[in-house]
């Protein structure tokens, strides 16, 4: 008999020190039919649609919402997008009408007043009559913040396992997958959490690199191991987030002996507490590191991706800082190429011939505590409409929006041999077909600046010769020391001893 499986998202990674609010209108919305679009994109929603056509679900559509990581969303937000979601799940669910509900979350989502949202949605609709007979289960970011209420009151999540989110679509397949099995008739797993007492930047949490290798490698072997334990759970955490919730998490869902994946998520507490300090990466300064690039640069040895994770667009930054482009004018670092979110100054320069020479002010707009803007000559060298197609469909990008990716309208500008692109919509820069697309050919550039802090590297290192990562003022800043968190659980490391 044909399973029926409510299907809905909400997607975003809140950064809560920005003063910034997101409003309803930041987020991008799929209702109903408009949902089957995502078959073949790339995207999470795209691998459950695949499952899905395999399993011969039959699958409701309600409301799908996400927004590119920005400042704490407002309240009246999450709720538009429950009273959504609460039309086709309170009729269904009193009516036994589902098998099964998949939800497309992130995992690190704050509100004004609610901390955690995706637990709120998994408590709300745990609330409504016959809201407690049905498995619920998805697939979460590797960067949630995962609360132990959250995961308990779930029987099916599969977080992503790369960093960058190379297997998104991949984990949405194996979270369907485990969903599946759940609807099925017989007993129910049982989802259990652990969490160490860490909270790391995302300087530290590659999956390419320790701590994250090894725990991922550790969880894998819990599963091959334990038969019974369908899927473990590595949560690198977002560290933006001030919430109680916030740091280092496991999740394991088990048909078994819940003692034995205790047991289990113990070792991974336990293996990431003695690698704690592996984990928490604090970049060296931009100012030292430019003699370096220098000398790089002078023996010809480029492309050189200069990666500041201050302004981490992926992270929920602005993407505006102009700190590296400043640094490489000064220093006469030419053949360069730096991308800077700011509508206005595309506005400006729109309306101008190809060709135009002037002076342009762009970029340090977003927060007088970290930037302001920089004004300086500059010809004009393209206009666009900022819409492209992703090179790598396995991009982190393609995690967040499908292959099909607009920047907003775009102009591109040249000073002292140094191209900005400018867009309207910030952009992470997690695919090499961002700058192509505007005449911009990576591979011949001398060094190029990443507005990143681990999710690029797909992209840009098999085309760097050498990368380093800098420390630059910022709102995502590496040093988590210095942010002025309030709500986070204490103590937890590195911000208590």
């Amino acid at each position: 008999m044909r399973r029926r499986v409510l299907i809905a998202g909400l997607f975003h990674e809140t950064h809560t020190f920005l003063t910034e609010r997101t409003s309803w209108s930041a987020f991008s919305v799929r209702r109903g039919q408009e949902f089957f679009a995502a078959r073949g994109d790339g995207s999470p929603l795209a691998g459950v649609l695949e499952i899905a056509d395999e399993r011969g679900w039959d699958l409701i559509p309600t409301i799908d919402a996400r927004a590119t990581p920005s400042g704490t969303v407002e309240d009246s937000a999450f709720e538009e997008f429950w009273s959504e979601l609460r039309i086709v799940a309170e009729l269904g669910l009193k009516t036994n009408f589902f098998d099964g509900i998949y939800l497309v979350l992130h995992g690190a989502m704050a509100t004004e007043t609610i901390r955690d949202p995706e637990r709120e949605v998994i408590r709300r609709l745990r609330a409504l009559p016959g809201g407690d007979l049905v498995p619920i289960g998805g697939v979460l970011d590797l960067h949630g913040n995962i609360s132990r209420e959250f995961a308990e009151a779930t029987q099916a999540f599969v977080a992503y396992r790369k960093n960058p989110h190379t297997d998104a679509c991949e984990a949405a397949r194996d979270g369907a997958r485990l969903l599946d099995r759940v609807m099925l008739p017989g007993r129910w797993p049982v989802t259990l959490h652990a969490a160490p007492s860490i909270v790391w930047p995302p300087t530290g949490v590659s999956t390419q690199d320790e701590p994250m290798r090894v725990l991922e490698e550790l969880a894998r072997d819990i599963e091959r191991t334990h038969p019974d334990i369908a899927a473990v759970n590595v949560f690198a955490s977002y560290s933006f987030a001030d919430t109680p919730d916030t740091g280092v998490s496991f999740t394991a869902v088990t048909f078994g002996d819940p003692d034995e994946a205790r047991q289990a998520l113990q070792s991974l507490c336990d293996e990431a507490t003695r690698r704690r300090e592996q984990g928490n990466v604090v970049p060296p300064s931009l100012e030292s590191v430019l003699p370096t690039v220098q000398a790089e640069v002078t023996r010809g040895e480029t492309s050189i991706i200069l990666v500041e994770p201050s302004d981490n667009i992926g992270g929920g930054a602005p993407g505006d800082l102009t700190h590296v482009f400043r640094a490489l004018a000064a220093n006469g670092i030419n053949h360069s190429a730096v991308v800077i979110n700011d509508p206005a100054a595309v506005s400006e320069v729109r309306s101008r011939p190809i060709g135009w020479r002037g002076s342009l002010t762009f970029g340090g707009r977003s927060d007088p505590r970290f930037d302001s803007p920089v004004t300086c000559e500059v010809e004009l060298l393209s206009i666009s409409d900022g819409r492209f197609t992703l090179e790598d469909r396995h991009s982190h990008l393609a995690s967040m929006c499908g292959v099909q990716i607009d920047m907003g309208p775009c102009a591109v500008v040249q000073h002292a041999g140094i191209r900005v692109l400018l867009t309207s919509r910030k952009t992470p820069p997690f695919d090499l077909g961002q700058l192509r697309s505007q005449g911009i050919i990576p591979e011949e550039l001398s060094v190029i600046g990443v507005k990143a802090a681990v999710a690029h590297r797909q992209a840009y290192d098999p085309i760097a010769k050498h990368s380093h990562t800098v420390n630059t003022l910022g709102p995502c800043t590496s040093d988590l020391r210095s942010l002025p968190f309030e709500q986070i659980r204490r103590p937890i490391f590195p911000l208590d001893s």
